[in-house]
Formats: structure tokens, C-alpha cells, sequence
């Protein structure tokens, strides 16, 4: 998105084992210039008590917390369902724009194929 508009639908798809929670605030904000984040979705293994913070402001921020248990050693179950969500949204057509949060690189080819 280069130009901001704020008559668009946008999605929010958060990686929460790899952004810390005290960035959703600033998120939220910059998006806002963009549009209306109609989709917020935080994806993680909730089981895990250093991903309780971001479960402590999910309510406060309009966030739906995705669970996605950690069952194999050396795979990311978060990323895999974040890719799938990502893709069953963009051919809704619900959303005219994403925000994939995350500083994980293995999002780099979800994102070429959403653009």
C-alpha cells in the first residue's frame, strides 16, 4: 500500500512467538491511516505462559486469538496456519489490504503472492 486510504478493509495477521505484544498500539495506529482493520487475528501456542501478555490485551485491542498448538519439534504451527488464514481472506475478497506482523522471513513469499 502506498498511498493511504481510508476507505478499505484490512486484515491483521499477527505472529506473536516472534513481535513483542507492546507494539500493538503502534500497529493499530499506522493501519488506521490506511483503513479499517476489519480482520485482527493473533496466531500462537496459547499453552505457552510467555505468550500471556498478548492474551492479556486481546480484548482491549479487538484481537482473536488463534490457537495453534506446537505438536512437532522444529515446526512452526503459527506460521502455517497465518499462511492458510492469509490465503482463504484474500480470495473472500473481504479485505483489500493485509498487515502480516511478524519478523520472521518465511512470510516473504505470502506476501509476494497477496501483492
Amino acid at each position: 500500500m502506498n498511498t493511504p486510504t481510508k476507505d478499505i478493509n484490512l486484515a491483521l495477521l499477527i505472529d506473536v512467538d516472534n513481535i513483542a505484544y507492546r507494539y500493538t498500539e503502534n500497529i493499530l495506529s499506522e493501519l488506521s491511516k490506511y483503513g479499517k482493520v476489519t480482520i485482527r487475528r493473533m496466531y500462537g501456542d496459547w499453552s505457552q505462559l510467555r505468550l500471556k501478555s498478548w492474551l492479556s490485551i486481546a480484548s482491549k485491542y479487538s484481537l482473536t486469538p488463534i490457537m495453534q498448538p506446537n505438536n512437532s519439534p522444529g515446526k512452526n504451527a503459527s506460521d502455517i496456519g497465518l499462511i492458510i488464514d492469509a490465503m482463504d481472506i484474500l480470495y473472500s475478497g473481504e479485505v483489500e489490504g493485509f498487515c502480516i506482523v511478524s519478523s520472521d522471513g518465511d512470510f516473504n513469499k505470502l506476501a509476494t503472492r497477496i501483492r
